[in-house]
């Protein structure tokens, strides 16, 4: 499973950080300050995802508090934002 760029995007996590892969991100306006990033599968991903219907999601918190998370199979800013230019 890889990041990859949307239509969407203003802003990338990780950029200039050979030790990590770029994630490109829309962040939305304060106060929610919604952060969204779209993931491709792989075709056994995909597969997998298909015959078990299960997706698991980590998180490194070092401690602090759990961050609410929405995993999704549909944009959730396609009928509430303007595409990044």
């Amino acid at each position: 499973m890889k990041p990859v760029k949307h239509k969407f995007c203003n802003a990338t996590f990780g950029e200039d950080q050979p030790n990590l892969l770029p994630l490109p991100a829309w962040i939305g306006p304060e106060p929610q300050q919604w952060v969204v990033t779209c993931w491709r599968l792989t075709l056994w991903e995909r597969l997998k995802l298909l015959v078990t219907g299960r997706l698991w999601l980590s998180q490194l918190t070092y401690g602090w508090p759990l961050h609410p998370n929405n995993p999704n199979v549909t944009c959730p800013l396609k009928d509430a934002v303007e595409p990044a230019k």
